[in-house]
C-alpha cells in the first residue's frame, strides 16, 4: 500500500466484478478508503476481504441501483461509512447488444435507468458535498461505441453517449468548484461479463491497433490516474482506453 490517496473516501459502483473490482483494488492500494457496490453479496465480500489482506480498508454495500432512491441510497450510505466520498467511480452498467427493431420498451428503460439515471442522481447527491469542500474527482466509465456507429450497439452507445455529454455538463458545473469530472472509455476487455462473447470480442479488438482485448488492470489504472491528484489540471475529457480503436 502507498499512501497517494490517504485519507480519500472512494465509491465505486458495480465494484464486484470486472474493471470495478479491479479499480477498487487498485484505488485501495494507493490508501484509499473504499465503498464497493453491487448486487452479489458474496463476491463484494470476497472483494472486502481481498483489500483488507493487504492492509486496505474496504466495504461493501448491496445495491439493487434502477433509480433516483436507489442512487441517493447508496451515496448517503457511503457517505456514512466513509465520512466523506472524495473519489466516485460510476462504473456499474448493462451492455445489451442487438437490433433496434428487437429491442423492447422494457430493456430500453432498464438500460437507460442503470447507464444514466443512477449516474446523475449518484452526482447530484454526492457532487455538491465535494464541491463545497472543494475537492473531488468524479470519473465516468464509458464506452468506445459511444464515439461511432455500429450495428448491433445502438441502446448501449447511446445510453453511454449521454453519459459523455454529462461528463462535460457536470465539469463545467461543478469544475469551478473544485471536483474534477472525467470520463474513461474502454475497448473490448475481458470481464466475466463480456465473457459470453466468445470470439465476438476478439474480433471487435481486432478492429483496433493494439489487436487485442484489454484488462480490467489495464481499464482501471487509467481510471485511478484520473481520480488522482497526478490529473490536477484535467477537466471534462474523456480517456480513451480502447488500444487505439477510435483512432482508426
Amino acid at each position: 500500500m502507498t499512501a497517494e490517496l490517504s485519507g480519500t473516501g472512494a465509491l465505486i459502483t458495480g465494484g464486484t466484478s470486472g474493471i470495478g473490482r479491479a479499480t477498487a483494488r487498485a484505488l485501495a492500494r494507493l490508501g484509499a478508503r473504499v465503498v464497493l457496490s453491487g448486487r452479489d453479496e458474496t463476491r463484494g465480500k470476497e472483494v472486502v476481504e481481498e483489500i483488507r489482506a493487504l492492509g486496505g480498508e474496504a466495504h461493501f454495500v448491496r445495491a439493487d441501483l434502477r433509480d433516483e432512491p436507489s442512487a441517493r441510497s447508496l451515496a448517503r450510505s457511503a457517505t456514512a461509512l466513509l465520512g466523506h466520498v472524495d473519489v466516485l467511480v460510476n462504473n456499474a452498467g448493462i451492455y445489451p447488444f442487438g437490433p433496434t427493431a428487437q429491442t423492447s420498451e422494457r430493456d430500453f428503460d432498464a438500460v437507460f435507468d442503470l447507464n444514466v439515471k443512477v449516474p446523475y442522481f449518484l452526482v447530484a447527491e454526492l457532487a455538491p458535498a465535494m464541491a463545497a469542500r472543494g475537492n473531488g474527482a468524479i470519473v465516468n466509465v464509458t464506452t468506445m461505441v459511444a464515439e461511432f456507429g455500429l450495428a448491433g450497439m445502438s441502446l448501449y452507445g447511446s445510453s453511454k453517449a449521454a453519459v459523455v455529454l454529462l461528463t462535460k455538463s457536470w465539469a463545467a458545473e461543478f469544475g469551478p468548484r473544485g471536483v474534477r469530472v472525467n470520463a474513461v472509455s474502454p475497448g473490448p476487455t475481458r470481464t466475466e461479463g463480456t465473457a459470453p462473447m466468445g470470439g465476438d470480442l476478439d474480433d471487435l479488438a481486432l478492429g483496433g491497433p493494439a489487436g487485442r482485448a484489454a484488462s480490467p488492470e489495464e481499464i482501471a489504472e487509467a481510471i485511478v490516474f484520473l481520480a488522482s491528484p497526478r490529473a490536477s489540471f484535467v477537466h471534462g475529457t474523456t480517456l480513451h482506453v480502447d488500444g487505439g480503436r477510435v483512432a482508426v
